[in-house]
């Protein structure tokens, strides 16, 4: 899928959204990206992961054990990616602030871990989950996600695949023009802080 498609898909289901948002990175946009609206349809999801999973070197593809996402963002398209590889597919969640497995949910020392996100901007919930994977014994080989945000600047610490790189441009909270600040900002993701 080329961005055209992968956009074609957002706009078909209403998910990409004009007005003023405060990301989960803290950071201001102009533009939204709702992947829980695009994801809600499980043969689109479906086509998306199986995308995304054709973005991933082959290498990398065949040493997976594992995929890992972080709830809540995550969660959808991690559990998609993990039935376009033939992999189990688990979550992290944060009950109280810092990512942990729950729900009986473990991994074998050193297991390869794929991590999935939805939506990347500064990498810091991604960062976030992949420290909680290697506390749990495991080690993360690569994320992919649905979208790069960063404009290509993110830097994970490991291998990055995103279906698709949008270059959006995003603000720090000191930095927000005037005719966006005018507009009140909604929080449509899952984070709280």
């Amino acid at each position: 899928m080329n961005e055209a498609e992968v956009l074609a898909e957002f706009r078909a289901c209403d998910a990409l959204l004009e007005g003023h948002f405060l990301l989960s990175s803290g950071r201001h946009s102009a533009s939204y990206l709702q992947c829980a609206r695009v994801l809600m349809n499980a043969e689109r999801a479906g086509r998306l992961a199986i995308a995304t999973a054709q973005a991933i070197s082959r290498d990398i593809r065949a040493e997976i054990d594992m995929v890992v996402s972080p709830a809540m963002g995550g969660l959808i398209i991690g559990h998609e990616m993990g039935r376009a590889l033939g992999k189990d597919a688990i979550f992290l969640e944060r009950p109280d602030g810092i990512f942990e497995f729950r729900r009986g949910f473990t991994l074998d020392q050193g297991a390869k871990v794929l991590m999935v996100e939805d939506v990347v901007t500064t990498g810091k919930s991604s960062r976030e989950a992949i420290e909680a994977v290697h506390k749990a014994g495991g080690q993360v080989i690569a994320e992919a996600s649905l979208v790069d945000r960063s404009g290509g600047t993110v830097d994970l610490g490991v291998p990055f695949f995103p279906l698709v790189q949008i270059n959006v441009p995003t603000y720090a909270p000191d930095e927000v023009p005037a005719e966006l600040a005018a507009i009140p900002a909604i929080k449509p993701g899952s984070r709280k802080s």
